[in-house]
Parts: C-alpha cells; sequence; structure tokens
C-alpha cells in the first residue's frame, strides 16, 4: 500500500499546526463559530447534534495494522471508545472535544492519515471496491488510480470550493461493489477489443433528494488520459454547476439541465485543452504508485485443515459460507469481517475490536485491512489453512457474526442518534430488524437480502439502491418511514421504487417482515434471490403484502 512521501508529510504536519492555532483563536473566542465553520469542515471537523464530530479518511478503504491500531488508541484517549466505520469508507469519531481535535490529527499523522477534504465543497475521498487486489474477478487493482486521484485532488486550488461536494469510486473487477453508477464520477477499468486497458467513465449518479443512476460519457478512456479527463470534467461542472440552490447544485442536475449530448461535447472540448499540459508527469507518478501496491508474497501452503475443519464444525462453516470470498488465488479467501452482530449499531467497532482486527492482519493477513462502503472490515488475503484461528479470534472479539450479505448486514447512517440533519432515528431500526429476524431464524433461509436505511433525505445510508430501502422522514413531528424495493448498486444499478405510504416508527419492522415473508411464499426456488424474484413479479403482490385490505391504494 502507498505510504507518505516526505512531502506528504510535511503538508500534512503544517494543515495540522495550521488548524490547531484556528483551534485556539476559537476557544479564545478571536473566531466566532461562523468564521470557524469553513476552517473545520476543511480538516473533516462538523457539528453534530450532540458534540464535534472528526471523520478521519481512509483513502480506497485501505489501512495497514498500524494505523488500526492507531484509530483504537485516539477512540480510547480521545473519544468513547469506539468509532464508526462509514459508507465513504472512512471511521467518523463522534464525541470529541474540541480542544482535543488537534491531538487527533497529530495522532493520525504520526502513522501517515488525515482528516483533510472529508468535508466541504471539495474532491471528498476517493472509493474503491474492497476487494481490490484480490478478488477473482478483477482486470486490474484500481487502487493505483484512485491514489493518483487522492494526489492530484487533494488541495487543488481550482476545485476546493465547487458549487457542492464531488465523490468518485473506481472498480476494477466485473462485478461493481463500488456502487460507481451512484457517484459524481464513476471509474469502471475495462477492456476493449485491442485487449488495451483503460476506463469506463460515468458521470452525475447521485443519491439524496434527486437520485439519479449516472450516464457513461466514455465508454473507453485510455488510462494516460485519466487525470486531464476528469479534470475536464470537473472543470466543466465548476463553470455551470449552480451555486444559488445548493438542491441543486450537484453535478447530476447539472448534467440533466444542460443534457448528456451538450455536456459530453464539452467535456471533450475541456480535456482537448487539457491533455497536452499534464507532458507525461502523472504516468511517471503513476508508475512509482504502481510500485507500491505490489501484491504480497503469498504462501504456499496445503489447505487440506480447511477442508476438514469446513466439514466438521457448523458453526465455522456457516461463517465461511456467509462471510468468505473467492480470492484470485484458490489456496487464499477474502475474509469479511461483520459489524452487524444482531442488535448492535451497524459500523461501529470498540478499540479492542480494531486491536484484534489489526493483530489479525499483522499475523494472518499480509498486513492489509480494507473498510468496505458496507460498513464492514476486510481482510483481503488470508491463507486458508489460518481461517478456523481467524475465525476463533473474530468470535472471541464479538466479531464472529455469519451474515455478511444477508438481512441483518444492514446499511444505516448515524441518524437522529448523531447527526444534525437527520430527521428521523436510523440506528434503532436497524437493530430491531437484525434481532427480530434473528428471533425467527429465518435470514440465512431467506438468503442474499441488502437492506439500507437512511435518517435524512440526504441519504447517506443508501436507501434508494438497497433491495429494501428505508427513508426516515418527519411528517407534523412525527417519525415517518418509507419503503422502497428494488433497488440495486451494482453494475446493473437502478434506484429503488417506492411502494406507498410511510409507516410509524413502530410499524415499520412488521412492515419488513410482511415484505420478506411475502418473498418467501413468491419465490419460485430457494436459489431465487428478492432481487430476482421482486424483478419477476414487480411491486404489486408487495405492496399487497404491505397494505393489507386496502387493494390497489395509490403511494401517496
Amino acid at each position: 500500500m502507498y505510504n507518505y512521501s516526505e512531502f506528504d508529510e510535511s503538508f500534512v504536519r503544517a494543515r495540522v499546526a495550521q488548524f490547531s492555532h484556528q483551534v485556539e483563536r476559537r476557544i479564545d473566542g478571536s473566531l466566532t463559530e461562523e468564521e470557524f465553520r469553513p476552517l473545520r469542515l476543511m480538516n473533516g471537523l462538523y457539528l453534530q447534534l450532540h458534540a464535534y464530530m472528526l471523520r478521519v479518511a481512509i483513502p480506497y478503504g485501505t489501512l495497514n495494522p498500524r494505523q488500526m491500531r492507531q484509530l483504537a488508541h485516539i477512540a480510547q484517549t480521545w473519544d468513547k471508545g469506539y468509532g464508526h466505520f462509514t459508507t465513504r469508507q472512512n471511521i467518523q469519531f463522534n464525541w470529541p472535544k474540541l480542544s482535543d481535535v488537534p491531538k487527533m490529527l497529530s495522532a493520525l499523522a504520526d502513522v501517515g492519515m488525515h482528516a483533510i477534504q472529508t468535508s466541504g465543497n471539495c474532491v471528498r475521498n476517493v472509493t474503491a471496491d474492497h476487494f481490490a487486489a484480490a478478488a477473482a474477478d478483477e482486470i486490474e487493482d484500481p487502487r493505483p488510480y484512485a491514489e493518483l486521484l487522492r494526489q492530484w485532488s487533494t488541495d487543488h486550488p481550482e476545485f476546493q470550493f465547487l458549487p457542492r461536494k464531488f465523490k468518485i469510486a473506481i472498480t476494477g473487477a466485473a462485478q461493481d461493489r463500488a456502487v460507481t453508477a451512484a457517484h459524481d464520477i464513476g471509474l469502471r477499468i475495462v477492456k476493449n477489443d485491442a485487449g488495451e486497458t483503460g476506463f469506463q467513465v460515468l458521470v452525475g449518479g447521485g443519491l439524496g433528494r434527486t437520485p439519479m443512476v449516472a450516464m457513461t460519457v466514455r465508454d473507453f478512456l485510455p488510462v494516460e488520459d485519466l487525470l486531464p479527463y476528469v479534470e475536464a470534467v470537473l472543470s466543466v461542472y465548476n463553470t455551470l454547476g449552480r451555486r444559488d440552490n445548493k438542491y441543486k447544485a450537484r453535478i447530476k442536475i447539472t448534467l440533466h439541465e444542460t443534457g448528456k449530448e451538450e455536456i459530453t461535447r464539452m467535456i471533450e472540448a475541456r480535456f482537448a485543452e487539457l491533455r497536452p499540459l499534464f507532458g507525461g508527469n502523472d504516468q511517471a507518478l503513476l508508475a512509482d504508485i504502481r510500485e507500491a501496491f505490489a501484491p504480497p508474497a503469498f504462501r504456499n501452503a496445503p489447505v487440506d485443515a480447511y477442508d476438514a475443519f469446513y466439514k466438521a464444525d457448523p458453526v465455522f462453516r456457516a461463517w465461511a459460507d456467509t462471510n468468505l470470498a473467492q480470492h484470485r488465488n484458490d489456496q487464499y479467501a477474502i475474509v469479511t469481517i461483520s459489524l452487524k452482530a444482531h442488535g448492535q449499531t451497524p459500523g461501529d467497532a470498540t478499540a479492542d475490536q480494531m486491536r484484534v482486527m489489526a493483530d489479525l492482519a499483522e499475523r494472518y493477513g499480509h498486513n492489509e485491512l480494507r473498510v468496505s462502503h458496507e460498513q464492514n472490515v476486510i481482510l483481503p488475503h488470508v491463507h486458508k489453512s489460518d481461517l478456523p484461528a481467524v475465525h476463533a479470534a473474530l468470535m472471541q472479539a464479538g466479531l464472529g457474526t455469519a451474515n455478511v450479505g444477508l438481512i441483518s448486514d444492514i446499511i444505516a447512517c448515524p441518524g437522529m442518534d448523531y447527526c444534525a440533519l437527520a430527521t428521523a432515528r436510523a440506528i434503532p431500526v436497524a437493530q430491531e430488524i437484525a434481532t427480530r429476524f434473528d428471533a425467527l431464524k429465518l435470514e440465512h433461509d431467506v438468503g442474499p437480502l441488502k437492506i439500507k436505511i437512511s435518517g435524512c433525505i440526504n441519504a447517506c445510508g443508501h436507501h434508494h439502491v438497497g433491495h429494501i430501502g428505508i427513508l426516515g422522514l418527519d411528517r407534523a413531528g412525527v417519525e415517518n418511514y418509507q419503503i422502497t424495493l428494488g433497488g440495486d448498486g451494482t453494475e446493473d444499478a437502478v434506484i429503488g421504487e417506492r411502494a406507498g405510504p410511510g409507516f410509524a416508527y413502530d410499524e415499520i419492522v412488521p412492515a419488513i417482515e410482511r415484505i420478506v415473508l411475502a418473498y418467501l411464499d413468491l419465490r419460485e426456488s430457494p436459489e431465487e434471490t428478492f432481487l430476482q424474484a421482486y424483478r419477476r413479479v414487480g411491486l404489486p403482490p408487495f405492496k399487497a403484502a404491505l397494505y393489507p385490505g386496502e387493494g390497489n391504494r395509490d403511494a401517496a
């Protein structure tokens, strides 16, 4: 993985010193909150419902054990002993004191981390496939390109005050695990007819109050043109994007209002101007970056012990069936560590759990961890003979829940428990759904099913692309939960369809139960997933289950 250069080190240290002085001025009253706000947001510090929140960047979700241990130290020393992993592959600390934030940032800098551009109208943390460099279906590791984009976009003078925040995701695999179509720019590594590697470029995706699936503006972009083309997209957006209405400021609205044909023409014209200015310097930098992402030295050892353990231990077998994914090396597996124990807060990990994950990565995982956009943590390279020991350690730490991809593996934003923007609770709904289906002992029978919950219209929980999406809203001071069905965040991305009127807080879990029971009745075989069944039969039978006795009631 990439390690800080001398330039990175000096840049981040200078930012820490600068912000430390700004914090001192805020505390002594030299700066008002209004004056301080843009300064803290440039350094990832929010003012939430009850306290400040520090959002730490984890570029393309990649961590080493030393960094994970430092996050544990920060959680234990300056927070309440835990951190919250997010859908942007970052981590948030929800309870820091303002006076402690400079110390937290300095501690991050000690291990090559920071909180720069995790907020503000700039290019945010570049995300990537959390199985990168391990997945069997991968064309190429996308992380060197993500690192190139990170270095290019950090403190870019033209793009620090865009019309609105800007998000980029990249995947190098046939299966899109990075939700590229829901980003301002989505990059998919592809090969053309000549066998050359390049990018399919998608622009204008996003969720929030106006959810849209991104449009393809380039079917094939050569690798050497990545930076000038991305800069062209941002340059056009920076010129056209609206600044009079923040709800219409994202590039998806700009594309919709301008038209795909015209905005593509403008991007290509700007690209033609920018391309000669790069002069190959970016490719020299990319070559250096690639060296930092060399694959680990994989072991060659028998896997017989794993096979025997799998057959003999039903608890291990259940975990292996859900939490392991195929690795490109047949002797290895990709391990997803569930941060979704039934009844717990999705995405939270205690300091002790972070240390366990760091220890496992160091001992068994070639010193790598990944944070997924689904709020879990990945050990991308584990030899199969080590899996029983890894599983035993995870079980002891409360991290061995066998539910990845199942109904309790829920994405949920912090909602009204933390967020000042939220209009409804999200965490308790996720907890109650998970515990309800655990009690029913149904989730393994149900099989793959993605539930995503947002506590407001901003859609930080990605509810629009959930197989079942839940949106919490305020209706005259009362929490009301709308349901969408059939969403998908993969390479076949689609926005879910609203089922009808919303449900009160005490009605939402029974409503989800009715949907799931309807699916079990409707499916043609145990192999037919919820999403496949929904695409086959459509909304009407699920709507009938949701609103029994109300016929064809129209959505309100």
